[in-house]
């Protein structure tokens, strides 16, 4: 699995069939779920995650975690995440798992990050969204299990 981790201040997903779903400040992760991800991944990845010290403290160094800062969560699948373009101009996306093995794994991540106690709300898998934020720092970081 693959996650994009940006801190903000707010964030926001709109897809057209329902209201939209939005944070203050907190997390948004973009997603992404490869051919030979596992729920062993999703876990450790969710827990990764809500463990992440990327949140500054008194004296402005990176020492809290979403949990610390009683933060929100914005997951968005990305399976975009998994384009190679080495061979040309347009991305490959063959190494992205098919929704059939990415939707449970994307819907078993979000519920692990549920069960470390964060708020989480979500985007839609395989609708097309428009997502908005704030980005605060920026902080943005690149996760991806195969290197964890």
């Amino acid at each position: 699995m693959r996650a994009l981790i940006q801190r903000v201040d707010r964030a926001e997903v709109r897809i057209e069939s329902r209201p939209p779903a939005s944070i203050a400040r907190g997390l948004l992760i973009y997603l992404g779920v490869g051919q030979a991800d596992t729920a062993a991944d999703a876990a450790k990845l969710a827990a990764k995650i809500a463990n992440l010290r990327i949140f500054s403290n008194a004296d402005g160094k990176f020492d809290l975690s979403i949990l610390d800062v009683k933060g929100e969560v914005l997951v968005i699948s990305q399976f975009t995440l998994y384009g190679n373009a080495k061979g040309g101009r347009r991305p490959d996306f063959t190494a992205a798992a098919a929704p059939a093995l990415a939707t449970p794994l994307y819907e078993g991540f979000i519920g692990e990050l549920r069960k470390l106690g964060l708020s989480v709300k979500t985007g839609e898998f395989g609708a097309m969204m428009k997502v908005e934020s704030i980005n605060d720092g920026p902080v943005t970081i690149w996760l991806d299990t195969s290197a964890l």
